[in-house]
């Protein structure tokens, strides 16, 4: 293998490489998000039911069965 056909190699290793490190840190930053919203989801949740028990309702909406049960 001649020495162009190497560098040609090792340049597309290197991009590729890199591709490799952008994704990950763009996983990252995802799964960090992700972590974020499932915890304002849940605090949500929390409140909707503190609201429903306190305007009387007997069960939390998120715990009633849906209507075709």
């Amino acid at each position: 293998m001649d020495q162009d056909a190497v560098n040609r190699i090792e340049e597309q290793i290197a991009h590729l490489a890199r591709a490799i490190d952008d994704m990950s840190d763009i996983l990252h930053a995802q799964d960090a998000e992700i972590a974020r919203l499932k915890r304002l989801l849940g605090q949500l949740a929390e409140r909707e039911a503190e609201r429903m028990v306190q305007d009387g309702a007997q069960v939390p909406l998120a715990d009633q069965k849906p209507p075709h049960w």
